[in-house]
């Protein structure tokens, strides 16, 4: 594991728009923040396949942990980041951990409950390899966080969340990823099902 980790904190360094991302969610010093999901792996799986930086990438993903939970709050950070980020190759999204079980169900269905923590919300994403994050420290350290593990990610293996039903919308990121990154191994028949409960539409 730690070999791992070393090998993907090499990788996120050497990624000039992953580091530019880290050292905004430092100087906005928000609680809890981590850069997650996409970004991340799917940087990974194009520097293993040979393609462009930024292949199959729709956006990158902030989170953070506020226990104010109003609407306001939120917003006046979305809109920050925004501002910031004006200038990024790829669009922000930056969301509210704490706050996620408010809305989730009228968006998305189903149940979400209340979080402890920003990094526990990585423990519902939709598939074991979506589920990591890094934060930028301040002494320039790189935290990784990977509640499944980073074998995943490194072997291009799509493996669904074995805490989540299998729904439509996974079956529907599979076959997405795979199509991109064609070396990807989606596990048996349940690569026609799995559960969105992410806060970002490509996680």
């Amino acid at each position: 594991m730690e070999t791992r980790r070393a090998e993907l904190e090499a990788i996120i360094r050497a990624d000039p728009d992953l580091m530019r991302s880290l050292r905004l969610m430092r100087e906005l010093a928000l609680p809890q923040a981590r850069l997650v999901a996409g970004a991340i792996y799917q940087t990974v799986w194009n520097l293993i396949c040979g393609l462009p930086r930024g292949t199959g990438m729709k956006d990158l993903d902030l989170i953070y942990f506020d226990a104010d939970l109003s609407y306001e709050a939120e917003d006046r950070v979305i809109r920050e980041v925004a501002a910031a980020s004006a200038d990024f190759p790829l669009p922000v999204e930056i969301r509210n951990q704490a706050r996620v079980h408010l809305w989730y169900g009228r968006r998305f269905g189903g149940h979400y409950p209340q979080l402890a923590s920003a990094d526990q919300s990585l423990t519902l994403y939709a598939a074991t390899a979506h589920a990591v994050g890094a934060r930028l420290e301040p002494d320039d350290s790189i935290d990784i966080i990977a509640p499944f593990g980073l074998d995943d990610i490194f072997e291009m293996v799509l493996r669904r969340n074995p805490a989540l039903p299998a729904t439509q919308s996974y079956a529907e990121k599979a076959r997405r990823a795979k199509a991109i990154w064609p070396r990807l191994e989606v596990l048996g028949s349940e690569c026609s099902a799995q559960s969105d409960r992410s806060t970002h539409s490509d996680r």
